[in-house]
C-alpha cells in the first residue's frame, strides 16, 4: 500500500503537514473541515495542496512527516519550491525512498 505525505497551505499563510494512505478522501475532509479533519485544518481554512510525496509504506512516510514538521516554515517554502532540495534537508538515503507526485 502506498502512503503520502503532503503539505497544506491554510489560511494566515500557515502550512500543514501530514500523511495519508488516500489522498481524495483525506483532502476531501481538510478541505471540507469535516469532523475528521485535523484540528489545525479546522481552525485554520485549508487553501491549496502544495506538495505531495509518495512511498512505500507509513513507517517510512511517519519519519518524513516528522522531519518536515522539524523545517523551517522558510524551509518547507524552499522545499515546495525546489524539490531539488529534498537531499539536502533529508540525505540521498531518504530521498530515494520517496517520489514526488503531481498536484
Amino acid at each position: 500500500m502506498m502512503y503520502y505525505v503532503y503539505i497544506i497551505k491554510c489560511e494566515g499563510n500557515t502550512l500543514y503537514t501530514g500523511i495519508t494512505n488516500d489522498v481524495d478522501r483525506r483532502m476531501d475532509e481538510h478541505f471540507g473541515r469535516t469532523e475528521k479533519c485535523a484540528k489545525f485544518t479546522r481552525s485554520h481554512r485549508a487553501i491549496s495542496l502544495e506538495a505531495l510525496w509518495s512511498c512505500e509504506n507509513r513507517s517510512i512516510a511517519s519519519k518524513l512527516e516528522y522531519r518536515i514538521k522539524q523545517l523551517t516554515k522558510a524551509q518547507k517554502l524552499e522545499l515546495i519550491s525546489d524539490d531539488s532540495r529534498f537531499s539536502r534537508f533529508f540525505g540521498e538515503e531518504l530521498s530515494e525512498l520517496f517520489r514526488r507526485e503531481a498536484i
